[in-house]
């Protein structure tokens, strides 16, 4: 197993992240195979790893508890545990006491190893910063009560609203989780926060690394480039191998729901090979080839005369996201939005269109963009369903 030396801590590169742990049957809602749980958990132990993320919503709230029990199965300094505080599910008040007491009972544990603020974005970072919940300072009096080890974030926000958090408060965080794939490293400017968080000597505790398993099995042609130049590994070991490439990556998660994708992760953690340029390059070709995106290059010279003042270059940007594949990352951005900066609020003037230098048919996007996003359930919608299901 390959390891990172955090603050003396010698951590797992890979950890088991369990939002997406095995289920009983295939069916919406069905409940978690504890029992399949506690093998893959027992091989994890035995192969190395040590690193376990859950979080308050994960499976209905259902993934805290689990993980708790099977976990307690094991002497408590053999594992580092993390979980979550949900300020990012829409409500009417938060008190990060009630839930941090909850999580640590669900646990059956007395403190958390690392202990993160739940997706900072675009519009919970007003919840996470509002003094009248005091959320912030109550998690930096729990870590210095001994009851949090390490405190950091996760976002699924833009560049820009990442700096705003890292300039309030990055000297508080120990580490910052995002959203990080060969794919991701342009589609949603991974390198740009990658950088960001480098430049700003935080560590990169990576999710999606293999994007929900979108990145687990590509076009035949694709996969066949890459068995010609590693023909011993499989495809989602690439994802892996690009992350172990960068020098700030100190935690890999990764979603496994079955055995069998327990050991091959295994196996691909148990020594570093990143990819050398070539093969960088060449996956980042492929990459380019999957997006099938609208070709728009952020010059911007169609946001001078909208009418509406809508940011055109990067709504394009997250239909792009959207046209590749559907996500919640879509539903959280959009509803952060005023309603007239959305999609639905072009006139379809065409004023953008004509100077475009691409030749983009933008009123044509923006109304493809309103039609999908219609057709979707709103961040706010999610929240209350989550709420009602864990009810």
């Amino acid at each position: 197993m390959i390891y990172t030396d955090f603050q003396g801590l010698k951590l797992s590169l890979l950890g088991f992240g369990t939002m997406r742990l095995p289920q009983c049957s295939n069916e919406p809602g069905s409940p978690v195979d504890e029992l399949q749980v506690e093998r893959m958990v027992e091989y994890a132990m035995e192969h190395g790893v040590n690193y376990f993320d859950t979080a308050y919503p994960y499976h209905n709230g259902e993934s805290e508890r689990i993980i708790g029990r099977v976990l307690n199965k094991y002497p408590r300094e053999q594992f580092y545990l993390a979980t979550k505080y949900p300020g990012h599910q829409i409500s009417k008040s938060y008190d990060p006491a009630v839930i941090f007491e909850e999580q640590l009972k669900k646990c059956g544990v007395e403190y958390f190893d690392f202990y993160l603020l739940h997706n900072v974005y675009e519009n919970s970072i007003q919840t996470y910063t509002d003094p009248r919940w005091g959320i912030v300072d109550y998690f930096l009096e729990q870590k210095r009560l001994g009851r949090i080890r390490h405190l950091g974030f996760s976002s699924h926000g833009s560049v820009s609203n990442l700096t705003e958090f890292l300039d309030l408060y990055g000297d508080k965080m120990e580490f910052c989780q995002i959203q990080l794939n060969y794919l991701d490293w342009t589609l949603q400017d991974g390198k740009e926060k990658y950088d960001l968080l480098t430049q700003r000597n935080i560590p990169v505790w990576v999710m999606e690394p293999v994007r929900g398993g979108r990145l687990a099995k590509l076009e035949a042609a694709d996969e066949e480039k890459m068995k010609n130049k590693r023909p011993k590994e499989g495809v989602p070991a690439w994802a892996f191998r690009f992350l172990q490439g960068l020098p700030n990556v100190q935690m890999i998660l990764s979603g496994m729901s079955s055995m069998e994708q327990m050991q091959e992760n295994v196996s691909t953690f148990e020594t570093r090979k990143a990819l050398t340029d070539t093969e960088e390059a060449m996956l980042l070709e492929i990459a380019e080839g999957m997006k099938n995106s609208i070709p728009c290059t952020s010059c911007r010279y169609c946001c001078d005369g909208c009418p509406k003042g809508l940011d055109i270059p990067m709504l394009l940007a997250v239909y792009n996201e959207l046209r590749f594949a559907p996500n919640l990352n879509v539903s959280m951005r959009m509803d952060a939005l005023p309603e007239e900066k959305r999609p639905a609020a072009c006139i379809g003037c065409g004023k953008c269109a004509k100077i475009c230098p691409q030749r983009i048919d933008i009123p044509e996007a923006m109304q493809g963009f309103a039609h999908t996003l219609s057709k979707m359930p709103s961040w706010a919608e999610i929240c209350r369903q989550r709420d009602a299901a864990q009810k």
